[in-house]
């Protein structure tokens, strides 16, 4: 895809902010959205109607109709839409979603906490669904296939460094996007989406669709961090804030064998959080929380999502260990007492999603190993009840909105 235009409203944060993904991105129902909606480059598309039925359809250049959830304000509330989507290329897939679950990164974009938005904008980077169709170049998945999509949908194929930083990549929702009619691209609070085939991801048959979509987003913004931590049986790894990331950063990390101190504000969590497999779990609410671990922890990774002192956290860790901040606060920011990090001598440093590897590879261990997010399943016509208790703290941990109530 081309770079954004330099008149698109969100142009000068991407030139200003390195393209930050989470200014712009930031899991049944849809088969009938499908009919007479297939694109070009599909020498003979095939979409699944139901469970026991493939039709062949013919190839046309329609754009492809959605239904969804759409913010069309920065006051955080959703209403259902009816919009369509660009026609499937050569190089595409489209996927009936199953699932899309709700990130707080969802609510800072549609809030506009993170910089001013283009409307209406569905959210949604956390995909699960069947592959209903694929363009005539397409030798990664085949109609019927279960695939998931993350933070990206469109790009590089080749990227050297992650896709996630090449200039050119096109995040979920919210992003300049040529091809779309909307302008921008549109996320998963709905009935399908069209992706280029390199950014979607297979999702085993030993994953149900609701466990597997979390994992889209969260599951690989905390597993790409913590492989650089080199977890093992003996290393100690501190992990901030325990809500839909943090509770699978706690996950993965005992699963790795590492010794897993988890920091929460909110008392009512611990036994939630030793039960996914913490040894320690440590409230805070004062300077005096941090006390005990001073110095002590190998590592930490940080999922809060507010801003906050990072040196009283960072404290945590060994001189000369490392501090990852994946959290990303209200204007993208947090605070750090310069005297106090000095003093910790902490590798301070800030992580992006994962890449596209990362993400199969997320997916593909938490389904063999049987790391799964705790979830609660929800409706289409509460995702602004759910949304609310996200920004309560009252999710426990991940809600998963069931595609076919849209």
């Amino acid at each position: 895809m081309g770079r954004p235009k330099s008149d698109h409203p969100t142009t000068t944060a991407v030139n200003a902010g390195r393209r930050y993904w989470l200014k712009h991105t930031a899991l049944a129902g849809g088969a009938s959205a499908l009919l007479g909606s297939l694109a070009p480059g599909l020498s003979a598309a095939t979409s699944v109607l139901n469970s026991n039925e493939v039709t062949t359809m013919n190839t046309n250049n329609s754009n492809v109709k959605s239904k969804g959830y759409a913010a069309f304000d920065n006051s955080g509330e959703l209403s259902a839409w009816e919009f369509e989507r660009r026609p499937v290329g050569e190089h595409d897939v489209l996927i009936d979603i199953k699932f899309a679950s709700i990130c707080h990164s969802d609510i800072h974009q549609m809030k506009g906490h993170w910089g001013p938005q283009q409307y209406p904008q569905v959210p949604g980077h956390e995909i699960v669904g069947l592959v209903a169709a694929v363009g005539s170049k397409v030798t990664k998945f085949k109609v019927g296939d279960r695939a998931g999509v993350g933070c990206m949908v469109d790009g590089c194929s080749d990227c050297d460094h992650g896709e996630q930083y090449h200039p050119d990549t096109v995040f979920t929702y919210g992003y300049p996007q040529d091809s779309s009619p909307t302008g921008i691209s549109q996320g998963g609070y709905a009935t399908n989406i069209v992706v280029r085939d390199h950014y979607a991801v297979h999702i085993p048959e030993t994953i149900r669709f609701q466990d597997a979509a979390p994992l889209l987003c969260a599951g690989v913004t905390t597993y790409s961090p913590l492989l650089k931590f080199d977890l093992k049986p003996g290393v100690s790894v501190g992990v901030a804030g325990i809500g839909g990331l943090g509770h699978l950063a706690v996950k993965l990390a005992a699963s790795k064998g590492a010794d897993v101190i988890a920091f929460t504000t909110s008392p009512e969590k611990v036994d939630d959080i030793k039960g996914f497999g913490a040894k320690d779990v440590v409230v805070v609410d004062g300077e005096e929380s941090f006390s005990q671990y001073a110095g002590k922890l190998d590592s930490m990774i940080s999922t809060i999502p507010y801003g906050f002192d990072v040196a009283g956290y960072a404290s945590q860790v060994k001189p000369f260990g490392v501090f990852t901040q994946v959290g990303m606060p209200e204007q993208s920011e947090v605070t750090v007492n310069a005297l106090g990090l000095a003093f910790s001598r902490v590798n301070f440093n800030a992580s992006l999603i994962g890449d596209m590897q990362e993400t199969q590879d997320v997916v593909n261990y938490c389904a063999e190993h049987k790391v799964l997010p705790q979830i609660q399943i929800i409706n289409a016509e509460e995702i602004n009840q759910a949304w609310a208790e996200v920004v309560a703290k009252k999710a426990r941990y991940r809600y998963v909105i069931d595609a076919s109530t849209i």
